[in-house]
């Protein structure tokens, strides 16, 4: 028979494992409500350099823009929220916005996305 005490076993307590399964819930419940809006991120940002590649104008782009928001359901931001320039002869098209992201109460997560058709 093997004498041993109670301070030498390893493991979790009840307690450690309810809280870790506490923690991965709201991580999980966090992340479920910001994988939506980084994927909107992603198809703005396909959007904008199709638009920055399709037109030559101000209007040309910002239509070329609304045209590829209705297709791939973008509703954060349209054709005229974005910023087109000229730089080296090339057209460069900018956008910025916020998304807020209700968590509990009066908390909420704010993600700042920015972006351009030049990769800056």
């Amino acid at each position: 028979m093997r004498k041993g005490s109670r301070s030498s076993q390893r493991g979790i307590s009840f307690f450690g494992l309810l809280l870790l399964g506490v923690l991965l819930a709201l991580v999980g419940i966090v992340g479920a409500r910001v994988v939506p809006t980084a994927t909107e991120y992603m198809a703005i940002q396909k959007a904008v350099g199709k638009a920055a590649a399709e037109g030559n104008t101000v209007a040309a782009v910002r239509a070329a823009f609304d045209r590829s928001a209705s297709v791939d359901y973008i509703s954060s931001i349209a054709g005229r929220d974005l910023e087109v320039t000229k730089m080296d002869d090339q057209v460069v098209v900018s956008f910025a916005y916020d998304k807020e992201i209700p968590l509990f109460g009066p908390a909420y997560l704010v993600i700042k996305y920015r972006g351009s058709s030049r990769g800056g």
